[in-house]
């Protein structure tokens, strides 16, 4: 996989650091990973602040607004007769991928697992509820077409889950990978449904998402959110149920997403006692969404050994710049990504459209996107067409393949910003 915005020489790497008079000083770290390590912290005006705020609240607003078309398109799964495959008990294997060729590998917690340092998700992949647009905006063979660029670009990591179109996505990735003969390592995720209670749980709709995804082995098996109100009580069964999951082969990593400071540690100290790690933990976290910083939470994983893996890195599309007061999203997104938070952000594309020209002329998405594999974090952005998921590899659609270099040491000057930044 092209490395994005690859700014290495040997192992002397460019570390960002931002100053108070807006200018960008390019240091070298001793690394060996050849990506472009940076530690930049945005301090932001009140607009800024305001967008963080928002983002968080409508992080929630659509958690929610998930889990209400869940519950209100949840008798498909419960009424779909999936059969169910049959357990490799003890399998050992280690999950690879097939037919794809990454540049670079990374390893996911303290499991062994071997992804690629960015991975792709797939929740817009025939999603039903509406969110995306799928069915007017794009349609599967869209689906399919990024789908051959992610693999064909060397990203060999793709996260679903049972719910993302209510299996349907879980279903398109069969479908896909039957067709290209490719088999990237797969992440899926255990929806904790309100009558889901038990550990053993987990073990069966884990076996259905094998079925649905036609694969004997997942590489990371997770637990979609913490559960609430009538099974909040049984978030310690559901991560038993993980290792349940692990020991009787149906995957070869465990993982959370959406887990606070304590479930985060509570689920590595069960994992623990049970002979395994917990291999990661899903998050929101972007340039405009810090909180895993300031909750313990990203530090809490640092420490247990677990990834973090990030989850709108892009911001849903707003730190892509292709939104204008013009070009807005349509459905429910448009609620949260209007007018106003498309002008708010302009002085923060602005400067990532620097940085990207600096380097070779990538792309604000693609600046965003490296921003989150320098926080040590595995970003997963959303691809709905081949040309996002090109962009997502670290190549340009107009320069593909394209790799810089920096001198180990630079000064970049950059426009004034109403922003103020601090290391």
């Amino acid at each position: 996989m092209q490395n994005i915005l690859s700014m290495s020489s040997g192992h002397a790497t460019a570390h960002l650091q931002s100053t108070p008079n807006s200018a960008l000083l390019l240091r070298p770290l001793a690394t060996g990973r050849g990506l472009w390590r940076c530690n930049a912290r945005f301090r932001t005006s009140r607009p800024f602040k305001q967008i963080v705020k928002v983002e968080a609240h409508s992080k929630d607003s659509q958690s929610l607004s998930r889990r209400q078309a869940l519950l209100l398109g949840a008798g498909t799964l419960a009424a779909s007769n999936f059969a169910t495959p049959d357990i490799v008990h003890a399998e050992t294997k280690a999950v690879t991928a097939s037919g794809i060729k990454s540049a670079e590998t990374v390893q996911l917690g303290q499991s062994g697992l071997q992804i690629s340092p960015v991975g792709v998700g797939a929740w817009s992949w025939g999603d039903r509820t509406g969110y995306w647009g799928y069915g007017n905006e794009y349609q599967k063979d869209d689906n399919l077409e990024a789908y051959k660029a992610v693999v064909g670009n060397g990203i060999s990591f793709i996260d679903t889950s049972e719910v993302y179109g209510f299996g349907l996505s879980e279903e398109f990735l069969q479908d896909f990978m039957k067709q290209t003969g490719t088999q990237p390592v797969i992440a899926t995720k255990f929806a904790p449904l309100p009558w889901r209670i038990r550990e053993q749980n987990v073990v069966e709709a884990c076996k259905k998402s094998l079925k649905r995804l036609g694969i004997s082995k997942l590489g990371l098996y997770m637990i979609h959110w913490p559960g609430f109100i009538t099974n909040g009580w049984c978030n310690d069964a559901f991560v038993q149920g993980l290792a349940d999951c692990q020991q009787q082969g149906l995957t070869q990593a465990v993982g959370v997403s959406n887990f606070n400071l304590g479930r985060v540690k509570t689920a590595q100290q069960i994992l623990k006692d049970r002979g395994t790690s917990l291999a990661s933990n899903q998050v929101q976290y972007s340039l405009l969404y810090r909180a895993p910083e300031k909750n313990g939470v990203k530090q809490a994983c640092e420490e247990g050994g677990t990834s973090l893996i990030a989850y709108s890195p892009l911001a849903q599309g707003l730190l892509t710049g292709k939104f204008t007061e013009s070009n807005l999203p349509k459905g429910p997104r448009g609620a949260t990504i209007n007018k106003d938070r498309v002008a708010e952000v302009q002085p923060l594309l602005g400067l990532m459209r620097d940085i990207g020209s600096a380097h070779g002329g990538k792309t604000p998405g693609q600046v965003a996107i490296n921003w989150t594999i320098c926080k040590g974090a595995v970003p997963i952005p959303g691809a709905k067409s081949a040309r996002q998921a090109k962009e997502a590899a670290g190549l340009s659609t107009s320069q593909a393949g394209l790799r810089t270099t920096i001198h180990s040491s630079a000064l970049l000057s950059c426009q004034a910003l109403s922003v103020s930044v601090v290391t």
